[in-house]
């Protein structure tokens, strides 16, 4: 990037964190509510991009990331409280659990979700990785159809369908300092998360390893002959990517105070692929914007629409006409449009 682009870029990145920091004092509760879940999905979307559009490979397997970083938060907010989770973790995590008694604890949700999704990532990166294309997308689904069965059959751990409900924890450090959650600092802390995770996965995108996995992306055999180790690289791009997909997953979580197996379903996965299409795979914006724009269209048509119409028919039209006439995203012909 020239000194020019440089200054374009962070200009404009300031000014949507402005307008992103402002939304929840001038916007009415439903909608200020409406952006955080949009950013929450972008990251979701995000994380997904990370195989998508830098390394090439297509998941449907995303559900299980997101659910299981939702039941991770989940268990640690209610663990003290549910018998039959305590009585399958080992004495010394139990005695610490009781230690820290029975009030939500946010560090511990961020942590419990992140190390769950992070090792189920872990576990599926293993056995996927070693295929290639559909075979590899196929594989994705297949494992999140799996933990699907095992959390809605888990009855007695994860509640079945109905999932578990949950007190939403208080902003801070234990012991330190803490403040409950408002509408207004829960919108800035999922704000903060997901920019901050936006910055990290930009540098990493642009680092050596990001530029591996482009390679991989653009000529996978090329970069096998020339001496990168191409299966690692695929293992830690679906770890990286499992652990952000996590991350917005215990967001949701704690934006909404519940966890249920709908979403470790396939269908999440297939809205992150949605998201990066629409907004333009390879961008990591790019995802957030075709979030927004999907969920924005999908409630304006519902309202339009009610129950009297099938109002996803419409939005169908719109996404294949995306498809069809904007195959870069709409990131991609903005960009286009600027440069003119």
């Amino acid at each position: 990037m020239t000194r020019r682009d440089t200054i374009i870029y962070w200009s404009g990145f300031g000014v949507i964190m402005a307008l992103l920091i402002a939304a929840p004092l001038v916007l009415p509760p439903y909608w200020a509510r409406f952006i955080t879940e949009i950013l929450i999905w972008g990251l979701l979307a995000m994380s997904s991009d990370i195989l998508i559009g830098y390394t090439g490979m297509v998941s449907f397997g995303h559900s299980a990331f997101f659910g299981l970083g939702m039941y991770g938060a989940a268990a640690a907010l209610l663990i003290t409280s549910q018998a039959a989770i305590m009585t399958v973790l080992p004495k010394l995590l139990q005695d610490l659990l009781l230690l820290i008694g029975e009030r939500p604890n946010l560090l511990l949700a961020l942590a419990f979700g992140l190390i769950a999704a992070a090792a189920i990532a872990a576990f599926v990166a293993y056995f996927s990785t070693r295929l290639r294309d559909i075979y590899f997308a196929i594989t994705t689904l297949i494992f999140s159809q799996i933990f699907y069965v095992i959390i809605f059959t888990w009855t007695d751990v994860t509640g079945g369908e109905n999932g578990l409900s949950f007190r939403r924890p208080a902003l801070g450090i234990p012991g330190v300092w803490t403040t409950p959650f408002t509408p207004e600092t829960l919108h800035w802390f999922v704000l903060a998360v997901v920019a901050g995770s936006y910055l990290i996965l930009r540098r990493v995108m642009r680092s050596p390893f990001g530029m591996v996995l482009q390679s991989i992306r653009e000529n996978e055999p090329r970069t096998r002959a020339i001496g990168y180790a191409v299966e690692r690289y695929k293992i830690v791009a679906v770890m990286l990517s499992g652990l952000f997909a996590g991350l917005s997953g215990v967001l949701y979580a704690v934006q909404n105070r519940f966890a249920a197996p709908d979403f470790v379903f396939f269908i999440i996965s297939g809205d992150a692929v949605i998201f990066n299409v629409m907004g333009g795979i390879g961008t990591l914006v790019g995802p957030i914007v075709g979030a927004a724009t999907f969920l924005l269209l999908r409630e304006g048509l519902g309202r339009l629409f009610g129950d009297q119409f099938p109002y996803l028919i419409p939005l169908g039209f719109i996404f294949i006409a995306i498809i069809i006439f904007l195959p870069q995203g709409l990131l991609g012909f903005m960009r286009r449009w600027l440069n003119k």
